[in-house]
């Protein structure tokens, strides 16, 4: 299946999320293929650099959408600058996944983008929807992470996730490394928030 992992504001941290996902799903016996459509190449670089460095298991990463989805999992990774990149990839996906920050002017990014999906999927088949809260804040009395969460109970068409990921050293430290947030921290916490969220996407 083609998944879109998206939203319609950049530093939501998607990037970070389809590197990780990918190296999670090749970990756990699963095919996986990256659509790396953003200009920016960010994914792209960093696969990059986990082949130089020979880390294993490496993936593919590829530039333009397939004609037919893979046989195992896809990833796609959208810039905002290429709206047309982004509408293909909303009209292709089968399952369409939001990271969200926890703020206002993100869960009025998100009503934006569901309205993107709306048109592009219009009269058609409509994707799977979910939504979760990513870069978390860390501290426990935080109402920002469960206002947003309970705001995606709101929004139509949503399948909100209760795995979030926090902002954590370990998931900024992933693409300068090349290596996944539970290869730098085994056991550590942002391994666990990742292998949680994955769980909750592909199972």
């Amino acid at each position: 299946m083609l998944t879109l992992i998206a939203n319609f504001k950049g530093g939501t941290g998607k990037s970070t999320v389809v590197f990780n996902l990918a190296v999670w799903c090749l970990m756990n016996g699963r095919e996986v293929q990256v659509y790396d459509l953003d200009p920016q190449r960010t994914v792209t670089d960093t696969a990059d650099i986990r082949a130089e460095m020979g880390y294993e298991p490496g993936f593919g990463v590829a530039h333009e959408l397939p004609a037919r989805a893979p046989r195992g999992e896809g990833l796609i990774d959208v810039g905002l600058s290429d709206t047309g990149a982004m509408r293909a990839a909303v009209r292709a996906a089968g399952r369409i996944v939001i990271p969200v920050s926890p703020s206002q002017a993100d869960i009025w990014a998100t009503q934006h983008f569901l309205e993107i999906i709306g048109e592009e999927r219009k009269g058609k088949r409509k994707p799977e929807v979910l939504a979760f809260v990513n870069r978390a804040d860390p501290h426990p009395r935080s109402r920002e992470n469960a206002e947003t969460y309970a705001a995606f109970k709101l929004l139509p068409g949503v399948t909100a996730l209760k795995p979030r990921l926090v902002q954590r050293l370990a998931f900024r430290r992933s693409f300068s490394e090349g290596l996944a947030a539970f290869e730098l921290e085994p056991g550590g916490k942002a391994a666990k928030e990742l292998d949680a969220l994955a769980r909750a996407i592909f199972t």
